[in-house]
């Protein structure tokens, strides 16, 4: 529960909005043009969660989603009591604004958009209602104008989200008599099923008679990425031929970015990211890593093949949300099968599994239908240098000898000016560069070092809001870093910047590592870890050893997602799954084991056992920027009991005040304190 609201909500749409352009260059023939971001957030919970039961409490089979909806007194009224409350929590945002209290601004904005984060987890199927949408639309104008967003942030990126409009609508404009499939095409040995009808027929004609100067540019990046794909899918035990799906969600463009903020080659929204261990901060997106998103994928297509037991129904799952799919398969007869649900999915969803087929059979027999067997181009392989945090990736450039745009093109999860803070970070270079730049790296002055704190000075038009986005930090923060720091700055001013620390943890994640899941597969690659100067473009296996701390073990309850789990104790989605060896979703009933620091062992005792609503409490008062770990334990007149090793200062930072106000509160002249002495903690006031 550590993560800001930042890094649960307004980092995923800060750094999602302002990605750098992608490389790719558009084909003559499509008009590329700015898509507007869609007024939709989606839901963080766990994506394989099962609606069942609460769909058949809802009663009846719908005829729409916007019928169900209707027909449910207490869904509409609670909607429009969380909608009511949402905006007076933005109406108070604007006051604060207008009263020149931009502490208060940020936490009503904080609110309003952890607010609309709550409602939509509750209810997915809102994002299309026009009431949501236009509070949706009220808090993003606001959360743009405080942080100083702009509109051309918000686009959708990529020749791909073109080609979707025009592949996936139910229009057939595009089509002329001329178009044809070949005869006797070869029919692929594979596990998902290749079949041949008029709709994968029609995606055949598209791909290789109305754009194939498209398929041809996606022919030639699989050359450069699908060895690495299918490593990994191997590995995983998944289908290879899955592979290329990732021509139908991004055209293979790491930089893919959606109007639904959905990123990176395998086009993952934050939330599912999360659920496989891709994280995001305000310095970068794994989601745009080729390699940590295509282990994150094939985790996610063998989940979905677990729950739906098809592949055309996982693959369709990819694509729409469980509750849609189950209401198409209802609709369609109750049989889980892709084809007999096709009618009732929305037009998206069915062209998406016909575009898949269509795009595997051209990518395995290119030359049936016009396309070069080879391309000739180089396989995806990078040597990795460990650098310092917060290094100038202008500098480190310089170093290698590339261009800017090179060095992000081989690091494309890296979004700012810098690498980011908190420890060193694996930087990937061209292969056979490493020795050339480990030279000049020792070359770069140490004072061009990074550390986390900037001096910034204060441009005209520049606002608090404004300066915490640039550096990933909040206004409350600059607050307690600058004493007697006015709402009002000028230009000329210096600002003291704390620059959050990043999330380069050790053995944070196991996405970032790339070990396989599967334990056999696992067991087949190298055990050891590679060491910080590795040369590797490959996928190495290693052993996370577990922590030695103490263990809670936390019974899985109906609503729980691992996600939940996470921020529950404190620690990654991904070590849940890790440490659990688990491969699927999680059920009621199961027990998780959840490694704890022992001196917050009896915080987390008292968090396992409390009903979801007050850990739902806890964790947004953690949002806020309030520390509760041990204040939570204190009795209930907010008072601490001085415990062996305890210091003023550490008391104070844990509690979040400051150790003046311990002083004052206490009546103490210095920092002398005793083991069991009672220090008052909150005034009564």
């Amino acid at each position: 529960m550590q993560q800001t609201l930042y890094s649960a909500l307004i980092l995923s749409l800060a750094i999602s909005f302002s990605a750098t352009a992608q490389q790719s260059q558009p084909t003559d023939a499509i008009e590329l043009r700015e898509v507007p971001t869609s007024p939709m957030l989606l839901p963080y919970n766990n994506p394989l969660e099962d609606e069942q039961e609460e769909e058949e409490q809802a009663g009846t089979d719908r005829s729409s989603f916007s019928g169900s909806m209707e027909s449910s007194g207490d869904f509409r009224k609670d909607t429009m009591q969380r909608i009511t409350e949402i905006y007076r929590i933005h109406v108070k945002a604007m006051e604060a604004q207008m009263n020149e209290n931009p502490l208060q601004a940020e936490k009503h904005i904080t609110d309003a958009l952890y607010g609309l984060q709550e409602l939509l987890d509750t209810y997915p199927e809102l994002q299309t209602e026009q009431r949501f949408s236009e509070l949706y639309r009220s808090i993003m104008t606001e959360y743009r104008k405080f942080y100083g967003i702009k509109e051309s942030e918000m686009q959708a990126e990529g020749e791909i989200f073109a080609i979707q409009e025009e592949l996936f609508s139910d229009s057939d404009e595009w089509m002329k008599e001329s178009f044809s499939v070949p005869e006797n095409l070869p029919a692929p040995s594979t596990s998902v099923p290749l079949v041949q009808n008029e709709k994968v027929n029609r995606s055949l004609m598209y791909f290789s008679m109305k754009r194939p100067e498209v398929m041809e540019k996606w022919l030639k990046r699989s050359e450069k990425y699908f060895p690495m794909m299918k490593e990994i899918f191997e590995e995983e035990n998944v289908p290879t031929e899955l592979i290329h799906l990732s021509m139908v969600e991004s055209g293979l463009n790491p930089r893919a970015q959606s109007w639904a903020s959905a990123v990176g080659m395998w086009q993952f929204i934050r939330g599912t990211g999360s659920v496989y261990g891709l994280d995001v901060t305000f310095w970068k997106d794994e989601r745009r890593d080729p390699e940590k998103a295509t282990r994150a994928a094939a985790r996610h297509l063998r989940d979905l093949y677990e729950v739906w037991g098809d592949w055309h129904l996982a693959l369709a799952g990819y694509n729409i949300s469980p509750r849609g799919l189950k209401y198409a398969i209802r609709r369609g007869g109750g049989e889980k099968n892709y084809w007999e649900a096709w009618p009732h999915l929305p037009s998206e969803t069915r062209n998406y599994v016909p575009s898949y087929i269509a795009a595997t059979l051209i990518g395995m027999e290119p030359e049936s239908f016009g396309f070069d067997k080879k391309y000739e181009e180089d396989p995806y392989s990078y040597d990795v240098y460990q650098v310092a945090p917060l290094m100038s990736l202008e500098s480190l450039a310089e170093a290698a000898g590339i261009t800017l745009e090179e060095l992000k093109e081989y690091n494309p999860e890296l979004l700012r000016w810098a690498t980011p803070p908190g420890g060193k970070y694996p930087l990937k270079l061209p292969a056979g560069l490493k020795d050339t730049f480990a030279e000049n790296y020792e070359d770069i002055p140490k004072d061009e070092r990074g550390s986390n704190v900037a001096m910034h000075t204060v441009s005209s038009g520049e606002s608090l809001g404004i300066i915490a986005r640039k550096y990933g930090t909040s206004v409350q923060a600059l607050y307690e870093t600058n004493e007697g720091l006015s709402s009002t700055i000028h230009p000329g001013q210096k600002v003291v910047v704390p620059i959050p620390g990043g999330s380069a943890k050790e053995g944070s994640d196991e996405i970032a590592s790339g070990r396989p899941a599967d334990k056999s597969k696992a067991s087949q690659a190298s055990a050891s870890e590679p060491s910080p100067e590795s040369s590797s473009g490959k996928t190495e296996a290693r052993t996370e050893k577990k922590p030695s701390g103490p263990v809670i073990t936390y019974e899985v309850r109906k609503g729980d997602t691992i996600g939940h789990i996470a921020e529950w104790f404190d620690v990654t989605a991904s070590k849940i799954r890790t440490w659990n060896n688990l491969t699927a979703y999680i059920r009621p009933g199961d027990r998780l084991e959840v490694h704890v620091e022992q001196s917050k062992k009896s915080y987390y005792q008292k968090i396992s056992q409390m009903p979801f609503d007050e850990k739902q409490e806890i964790e947004l008062k953690q949002r806020r920027n309030e520390d509760i770990t041990l204040a939570s334990l204190m009795g209930t007149d907010g008072e601490y009991t001085v415990q062996p090793n305890d210091t003023l200062i550490d008391i104070a930072n844990k509690h979040g005040v400051s150790v003046d106000k311990l002083r004052e509160l206490n009546g103490l002249s210095g920092s002398r304190i005793q083991v069991g002495e009672t220090l008052i903690i909150n005034s009564s006031e």
